[in-house]
């Protein structure tokens, strides 16, 4: 081994060192280094007498060596660098490379210990730096770099300031570029570790290598000399890779000793580019600190003081100190490295946080003023890394900074600087390219009330850049430049809304998977949250755990709103202070009371204008002077100066200039300031008039205008005897003087704004003074001195704010925020993008705007802000040009794509915004089609014959359109003038020329669609089955508009959406249910308005398109019980139901068959919609329609009938709807009764099980019920799975096929229906019997049960009765004869489950007879009396008294209405003259009388007769029926039923004998009547006598018969009381004819009165014969009640010789036979004595029939032995007499003794009265 590997012995360090100390010793001069030379050797010696020590030595600075061998052989190196002469500092620099890079060297090194080898090493190679030679800077620089990097070595506070300060004055005054550079970059590297050591808190931790083009990215790029930044590249890589893997000392521990000074270093050699103790002292000192780490508190030792560097100013004397400015960047620069590349430390270390707020906010701020643009740029990155990782810890301080580093420039439109709007512009789209950023920037500023709207101005600055200088306007821009400026403004624009889109997909999960992969150029960007513009960890993700407060969206929105309002108030307030503060306490900002009020215009509230606070102060209103009052009253003056105090007041508000304003306020302020110092002055108008003199001094002292100042004598002279009279004292006026002249009272309004813009900045936020600072007009770079008062001011506002509770740092995760940024940013967007993309025809600026739109397409769509989408998908759409294509350009095919994109990746939520995008499509393929040469649609709908040629290509197409003329068609034409974009149809009648220009430009834009293919409209409409089902439904909707307006065009339809349409549906029939019913909901309204257009070719080929889709539908299986079939058919239905064409509604019945015969199998809903198909195809008024229909009926009926039926009963319904339908059919009679008959045979499918496949008979169980329905419903029932119910729609239909108007129908259908029902009745369960014979049967005969009075002309229109259906059909008495018959058999065979129904029939039998026809009353009579034969022992006693009730109430219910009939006859006159009608049915049209009236007459009497004939026809049918039933059925009948049966027979006679009585007054009007039509005369005395006949006849046998039962029911009497009316009855008739006569003159009966008691005498007969009838003990018993009326019967001269026989047999074997005994005679005399006590002379009555009744009375008690006195018959008879006859009082008169006059006399004096009054009358009646 050589000499030199051996020197230095055998330890370590002793192998490293001896190299280099023997070089030193050979590099040394031996005269002037003898020093070195001999410690050198020294040493050498030393080191070959050492090995390494087995135990380390913890105080040693070298591993292996103890403390003091260390000290020995280190301390040559330290002499050898402070010889200063380059050959022996060299080797001695690289020995201390080597030792620190192996890392052989260990300690702390610390000013503190300036005994240290270790600390003489450093500032020795410090201060080696300064020797002059270049590759000394470099070793310098190596070292130093080392000893920072090693991890064994610790260099601490003032050394660690030394070595910084070193590298730092390299860099400042570097021998060349390349030295400069690598103390730059070493001066970087160094903050690398020093702040990532600490950041980590330990020295074992990665170093990044610093990147030198950031360093020069705003500076010394003229100090890059070619390899010069290769060559400080590898110096840094060197140093730092030399370092790894070297063990660490743990320095980690915190600080418990006195803190280090920060003062200077010992070795600082006090150059003038250092920081000197007064600048150090100009920040705040830090909090007080906790205990903390050595790494740290280093840290935050350097991070202070490089900020104070950064913050020297140059001197008044040297004001353009190149060296200084230098300091100044590269400080700066540093502070950029470390903020750029620092960690979570900065915010949760509260020490490293105030450092950042105290000394870099403070730095920046004083930086700020300054014009140079590389302070200004690196001034902006760093702001860029504050505002990235530490906004959540620096509100208030970026809140203050944002708007003075970005927002001036950003707004500064006409008169910016270039560099920096392009600096603030890049910055922008980096804060622009972090989502989160921009979240929290809105969250925290522009929803909180003391911040300003910082994204609201980012978003309206971009706005103005991107439009740039209004018109006329003076720029200092170049065109170039106002270009960059707008592109950049829109990028920055769209990476917003990028960035919006971003976030809220990142909180809602989005992601990709919806998003359209494409290869173009301009696909969007992939939608994903960005951590920073480096990649690097954001604040929010760095520290999750930041106090800040995560709050919802509504809180926002509600601070948001706050802020608006408060800020609107405050505008208004700016313009008028009254109205402001009135909206303010209105809306609840401020109180109302003035001491609020006041606090509110004190509290310095942004926006507030001082000036106008001054003028609400000095109003003279009642509440502004109370208000001024209380704003006054806040201040506190005690111990205050009178100049300080009213300079204190003044600072809020700018004085009014109104004279009187300033009075009173001055006033309120001295009566203030005197009360708050009651010993200042002798009164308050001192302090008055003193302030107006110190107001008038400042404005005289500071006003340049003036030219005379005041003097300090003229102030004093002015203010004499201001004191009560006394002067104050001249010392405090001179010091009041010298105070105003020199320091100028200021309000904060004073400083004068630069624009609007910067106005309303400084107003916003209250910093009108320290934005003046920044006035980016200075040429020098001056300290801020003077300002120095407004910095302080920021400070204090920075700690202000820190204080509230709005500075608290807020995080929101709800992406509805989003929806309050979208309401700021879209108006802007939406100009900015629209205004570049229609001005600019540059591809980068274009693809910006469309990428900002399809962002914004992205953002609004998702969450649903309907107005804004719709707005930004307008604009594209109306950007594509599609409407004018003769002036398309690259950007609006670039538009079209950008539609294709945005309906791709955001179709899921366009919504309405669909119809935009489809109509461009629509267009898109119009324009393709005209390229290519193909008719238009609208030849192909007017002419379906047309041939197309083959497509060819693109090229061939244009050229033979260029040279065939095509171009000449009025479509193309149309579309090469353009038109409108809400234009829908082709202006073929604008006769605008078309120039061959436009037209070779049109065909130039055809080529330009090449770019977009067919395949991608296909994929487009492909695409559709990746929408979510909302997303689809509305796409539906769209495109149903857009082939609406299509289709609507009346020059040129188009069926390419209609088309489209069919596709979608195809595509997406996959879709789960529910989705597929909506969609299909909208589809089918589409096809049925388009099915009905008069367009007949466009329907035929809307509704095969139907049949197209229907067939695929119809393949696809449905389970039971869904309806999508139906559904999916409902379209025909709808406009077979509709069209007025007879060939659509043909091609519709068509289609169906179709359907049907070849998807039978797969029908199950969709049968429904077939039968309501064929339904209305029934009704067609062509019969072809109607045959094909019912061909297609019959071969379902008969050959697929089982599928009918296995879905539900609904669906059977439908089908026999349908066919009952049919047999309405007018074209062919065999149609309809083929329809019937298929209704049989569906009757008979069902009954033998059919689809059911069961044979067990139905029972009790099953519950179905029917209901009644209207008569264009088929019944329905409520249990449809019931197999059952598929009767109830069958039966239902025949039911009401009965009141069909043909007969053929009627019949058919009724013996159909009742042939069913017998035939199958013994399937139905007792229930469902129920229901049938209630909703089906007795439906039929509805019209028979209505009451009320049925005209008929004569007695002969009764064969043919007319029964009114629901429908207007009548019935033939054939038809009622069937009908009855059937329902009475029907009721007869099932009698046991039908009855509950008895009542029902009974109504219906009963119903024939309350008709006023005696047709349907036989044949009602007739069934009645069958029902109840066949029944009779079967009914029981309800049931009788039901029947029997139910022929009282028909046999009493015509009454009322046939009096009021007869009362018609009352008016009624007949002509005298007789004349013959030959036709007495149509006398009104046939009458021979000129009298109008008269024949009107004749016929009523006519109506009149014909109904009473037929009236009391039905009553007798009524009396028959209920005979028979009595003498059939008399053995079942109770008490009460027979009860019943009397009071029918009883009704019925009554009402004879009152009908007759009624009519006798109109007798001789209905015989004339009669004689004239030639009419029979009503039966009415036949008719009463038969009526008391048969009641007679009943009694008697019941009496003769059932002998129990007639006691019970005492029916004994009611026949004596019988016998007893019909013989008053008799008597009557005998005695009207008495009336007219006198007593002695007796007249002959008349022909007619002899006719009618030879008519009564058969009935008088029989009740004397019923009479004599009574045994004894009976006859005893009512001898009483009758012998009356038999004595009247002997007087009557006019009794047939029949009757007296009769008479004479009762008494001769009655009376006379019982006379002798006792009882007869007792029951006699009583008799007698009762008519004696009770005679009265009748109304009716003469005197001589009164007398001679009396005087029989008399007489036969007389020969009974009773004796009467005189006396008293004369007062009986005189008593008898009504008190109105004049005989009576006439009497009296004559007979003046009344007990003298005889009875004989009274009577004729009574009789010749009467002669004597009747003769006077027949006179006057001559006369």
């Amino acid at each position: 081994m050589s000499a030199p590997q051996m020197l230095g012995g055998p330890s370590r360090c002793g192998r490293v060192l001896g190299p280099f100390l023997d070089k030193i010793i050979k590099n040394a001069a031996w005269l002037k280094h003898s020093r070195v030379v001999s410690s050198c050797n020294s040493a050498l010696q030393k080191l070959e007498t050492l090995s390494d020590t087995a135990v380390p030595d913890s105080s040693s600075p070298l591993i292996g060596l103890s403390a003091s061998d260390a000290d020995f052989v280190l301390n040559p190196i330290v002499i050898a660098i402070d010889s200063n002469f380059a050959k022996l500092v060299e080797p001695a620099l690289k020995s201390v490379f080597k030792l620190l890079s192996i890392g052989y060297v260990r300690g702390e090194i610390n000013s503190n210990l300036p005994n240290s080898v270790l600390y003489k090493i450093v500032v020795s190679v410090c201060k080696a730096g300064s020797i002059g030679e270049e590759s000394i800077e470099l070793a310098v620089l190596r070292v130093l770099l080392s000893a920072v990097r090693c991890p064994c070595v610790l260099i601490r506070g003032d050394c660690l300031l030394y070595v910084i300060r070193t590298c730092y004055n390299v860099y400042l005054s570097g021998l060349n570029g390349t030295n400069q550079i690598c103390a730059k970059s070493v001066l970087a590297q160094i903050m690398l570790i020093v702040f990532a050591r600490a950041e980590e808190d330990s020295m074992d931790v990665y170093i990044e290598t610093v990147t030198l083009s950031e360093l020069l990215e705003f500076t010394d790029k003229n100090l890059n000399e070619g390899s010069s930044v290769f060559y400080c590249h590898n110096l840094i890589s060197e140093v730092v890779t030399a370092s790894e893997g070297v063990p660490d000392l743990k320095f980690s521990q915190p600080i418990t000793g006195p803190e280090l000074q920060n003062g200077e270093s010992k070795g600082s050699n006090g150059d003038k580019d250092e920081v000197g103790e007064e600048e150090m002292k100009e920040g705040v000192e830090l909090s007080t600190r906790g205990d903390i780490s050595k790494l740290r508190e280093d840290g935050i030792y350097v991070f202070k003081n490089l900020c104070k560097l950064s913050m020297k100013f140059s001197s008044q004397g040297n004001p353009d100190d190149e060296i200084l400015l230098r300091g100044k960047t590269v400080s700066l620069e540093l502070l950029n490295v470390i903020m750029y590349n620092g960690g979570s430390m900065w915010l949760t270390n509260e020490r490293f946080l105030n450092a950042i707020k105290q000394y870099l906010c403070l730095s920046l701020l004083k930086n700020s003023a300054l014009s140079v643009m590389s302070i200004f740029q690196i001034s902006c990155s760093i702001f860029m890394s504050l505002l990235t990782k530490y906004r959540s810890g620096l509100k208030a301080e970026i809140g203050i900074f944002f708007p003075m580093l970005i927002l001036r420039v950003l707004e500064n439109v006409l008169q910016p600087s270039f560099v920096q709007k392009t600096t603030v512009l890049n910055l922008l789209e980096k804060i622009v390219g972090d989502s989160q950023n921009i979240i929290d920037i809105f969250v925290n500023y522009d929803c909180d009330v003391d911040s300003p709207n910082i994204f609201e101005r980012i978003v309206n600055g971009l706005l103005k850049t991107a439009l740039g200088p209004p018109p006329g306007s003076t720029t200092t821009l170049s065109a170039i430049q106002d270009i960059t400026f707008r592109h950049e403004s829109v990028k920055c624009l769209a990476g917003i809304i990028k960035s919006m889109g971003a976030w809220m997909d990142g909180h809602l999960k989005i992601g990709h998977s919806n998003l359209h992969e494409s290869s173009e150029n301009d696909t969007l960007e992939s939608y994903s949250t960005p951590t920073s513009e480096d990649g690097s960890l954001t604040d929010c993700e760095l520290h999750p755990e930041m106090n800040s407060e995560s709050s919802d969206a509504a809180t926002f929105e509600q601070r948001r709103a706050y802020k608006i309002e408060l800020q609107k108030g405050v505008s208004l307030f700016n313009r008028k202070p009254s109205k402001g503060i009135e909206f303010l306490m209105n809306t609840k900002k401020i109180g109302n009371t003035p001491e609020e009020v006041a606090s509110f215009l004190r509290k310095n509230t942004p926006g507030l204008n001082e000036t106008m606070i001054g003028d609400y102060l000095g109003e003279r209103e009642e509440f502004a002077l109370r208000v001024m009052h209380a704003y006054v009253d806040s201040f506190n003056f005690k111990s205050m100066d009178f100049g300080e105090a009213i300079r204190f007041f003044l600072r809020g508000f700018r004085l009014p200039g109104e004279a009187q304003k300033i009075d009173r306020i001055m006033e309120k302020f001295a009566e203030r300031y005197c009360k708050c110092n009651p010993n200042s002055f002798t009164s308050a108008d001192t302090a008055y008039v003193l302030a107006y003199s110190v107001i008038m001094l400042n404005t005289d002292a500071h006003n340049d205008m003036v030219k005379d100042k005041m003097t300090k004598s003229g102030f004093i002279r002015n203010n004499r005897g201001i004191n009560d009279g006394k002067d104050l004292p001249e010392e405090y006026l001179g010091a009041l003087y010298d105070q105003i002249v020199k320091n100028e009272i200021k309000m904060n309004a004073d400083a004068v704004p630069q624009s609007k813009q910067e106005n309303s900045l400084n107003k916003l936020l209250g910093l009108d003074g320290i934005l003046n600072l920044v006035s980016w007009k200075q040429t020098e770079d001056k300290p801020l001195g003077a300002n120095g008062l407004l910095i302080r001011h920021i400070q204090e506002q920075f700690k202000a704010k820190a204080g509230k509770s709005e500075s608290v740092y807020h995080s929101v995760s709800d992406v509805s925020i989003l929806r309050f940024m979208v309401e700021v940013c879209w108006g802007p967007m939406l100009a900015a993008f629209s205004v570049t993309l229609d001005q600019s025809d540059d591809r980068l600026a274009t693809t910006e705007c469309l990428q900002g739109f399809r962002h914004a397409v992205h953002v609004t769509a998702v969450l649903g802000m309907q107005t804004q989408r719709d707005a930004f998908v307008t604009s594209v759409a109306k950007f594509t040009y599609l409407h004018c294509a003769a002036d398309m350009k690259q950007k609006n095919v670039d538009a079209v794509k950008a539609i294709l994109s945005i309906a791709i990746e955001d179709g899921n939520h366009l919504q309405e915004a669909w119809e935009h995008i489809l109509t461009c499509l629509s267009r898109i393929e119009h324009l393709q089609l005209l390229g290519v040469g193909a008719p238009t649609d609208a030849s192909f709908l007017t002419d379906s014959n047309i041939e197309t040629d083959d497509r060819m290509s693109t090229s061939v197409d244009l050229q033979y359109m260029k040279n065939k003329g095509t171009l000449q068609n009025p479509a193309v034409m149309a579309v090469v003038r353009g038109g409108s974009y809400d234009s829908t149809t082709i202006r073929v009648n604008s006769f605008r020329l078309v120039s061959p220009e436009q037209i070779n430009h049109f065909i130039a834009n055809l080529n330009l669609l090449d770019q977009i293919g067919n395949f991608e409209l296909n994929r487009f409409f492909a695409h559709s089955q990746r929408l979510n089902s909302e997303a689809i439904v509305a796409f539906v909707k769209a495109l149903c508009k857009v082939s609406m307006s299509e289709l609507q065009s009346p020059t040129d339809p188009r069926i390419f959406s209609l088309t489209k349409l069919v596709e979608i549906a195809h595509y997406n029939m996959n879709r789960i249910r529910l989705v597929w019913s909506r969609m299909w909901n909208v589809l089918s309204d589409f096809f049925v308005s388009v099915g009905l257009s008069e367009n007949l070719s466009v329907a035929s080929f809307v509704m095969d398109s139907l049949r197209q889709l229907a067939m695929k539908f119809l393949e696809r299986e449905e389970l039971a019980n869904y309806n999508f079939q139906n559904e999916f058919l409902r379209p025909f239905v709808i406009v077979m139901q509709k069209s007025n064409s007879a060939q659509i509604r043909e091609l519709i019945v068509r289609c169906i068959s179709q359907m049907v015969l070849s998807r039978v199998s797969n029908v199950k809903s969709g049968w429904k919609s077939v039968f309501m198909v064929f339904t209305a195809a029934a009704a067609d008024e062509h019969k072809n329609i109607v045959l094909v229909a019912f061909e297609t009926m019959e071969k379902i009926v008969r050959e697929y009938f089982p599928h009918i039926t296995e879905t539900e009963a609904a669906i059977f319904t439908d089908c026999v709807r349908c066919l009952i339908k049919f047999t309405n059919s007018r074209f062919n009679s065999d149609v309809s009764l083929n329809a019937i008959a298929f209704l049989r045979f569906c009757a008979f499918k069902l009954a033998e099980g059919g689809p059911f496949c069961t044979d067990k008979r139905l029972d009790d169980g099953s519950s179905v019920s029917i209901v009644k329905k209207d008569e264009s419903d088929v019944q329905s029932f409520a249990d449809l799975d019931d197999p059952v119910s598929y009767w109830g729609p069958l039966l239902t239909g025949l039911s009401k096929l009965t009141s069909d108007s043909r007969l053929a129908i009627r019949k058919s259908s009724l013996e159909v229906l009742f042939n069913i029902l017998n035939d199958h009745g013994h399937l139905f369960s007792r229930t469902f019997w129920l229901g049938v014979f209630s909703s089906v049967v007795l439906p039929i005969f509805n019209g028979v049960c209505e009451k009320g009075d049925k005209a008929v002309q004569t007695e002969q229109d009764s064969a043919t009765a007319e029964s009114p259906h629901p429908d207007g059909s009548t019935w033939d008495i054939e038809t009622f004869t069937v009908a009855s018959q059937c329902l009475v058999d029907l009721f007869i065979s099932f009698y046991d489950v039908l009855r509950p129904q008895l009542s029902d029939v009974v109504y219906i039998l009963t119903g024939y007879l309350r008709s006023s026809v005696q047709g349907p009353a036989s044949i009602g009579v007739a069934a009645m009396s069958r029902l109840t034969g066949k029944l009779g022992s079967r009914l029981s006693e309800d049931e009788w008294r039901e029947i029997f009730l139910a022929l009282k109430e028909a046999a009493t219910s015509t009454l009322p209405g046939f009096k009021k009939l007869l009362r018609t006859m009352d008016d009624i006159k007949v002509p005298h003259n007789s004349k013959s009608y030959s036709n007495t049915e149509t006398g009104s049209d046939h009458g021979l009388t000129n009298d109008d009236l008269e024949d009107d007459n004749l016929q009523t009497v006519a109506y009149v007769v014909s109904r009473m004939k037929s009236h009391i026809s039905i009553q007798q049918l009524i009396l028959q029926a209920v005979t028979d039933m009595y003498k059939i059925h008399v053995q079942f009948l109770s008490a009460a039923n027979v009860g019943i049966i009397v009071q029918i027979f009883s009704s019925i006679s009554s009402h004879a004998l009152q009908l007759n009585s009624e009519t006798r007054m109109h007798q001789k009007i209905i015989q004339k009547a009669c004689s004239i039509l030639e009419l029979s005369e009503p039966p009415l005395l036949d008719f009463e006598n038969e009526a008391y006949q048969d009641y007679l006849n009943f009694l008697q046998d019941f009496v003769e018969n059932n002998p129990s039962v007639s006691e019970e029911m005492n029916l004994e009497s009611l026949l004596v009381a019988v016998c007893e009316k019909i013989l008053q009855i008799y008597l009557n008739c005998i005695t009207e004819n008495h009336n007219a006569q006198a007593s002695d003159m007796v007249l002959p009966l008349g022909f007619a009165k002899k006719e009618e008691l030879a008519a009564r005498s058969p009935l008088l007969v029989s009740a004397l014969k019923a009479l004599s009838g009574l045994g004894r003990d009976s006859f005893r018993k009512y001898i009483s009640n009758i012998f009356h009326l038999l004595v009247d019967l002997i007087r009557s001269e006019h009794i047939s010789d029949e009757v007296q026989q009769v008479l004479r047999h009762i008494f001769q074997s009655c009376i006379v036979t019982y006379e002798e005994t006792n009882e007869v005679k007792e029951t006699n005399i009583k008799l007698l004595n009762l008519s004696y006590d009770n005679f009265k002379m009748d109304p009716n009555e003469d005197i001589k029939t009164m007398s001679d009744r009396f005087s029989i009375i008399v007489n036969v008690l007389k020969g009974y032995g009773e004796i009467i006195l005189e006396d008293k018959l004369v007062r009986k008879l005189t008593y008898s007499l009504p008190d109105s006859r004049e005989s009576k009082k006439t009497a009296f008169i004559e007979a003046k003794y009344l007990n003298n006059l005889k009875l004989g006399e009274l009577i004729r004096f009574l009789l010749t009265h009467e002669l004597m009054r009747q003769g006077r009358k027949d006179k006057e009646i001559s006369r």
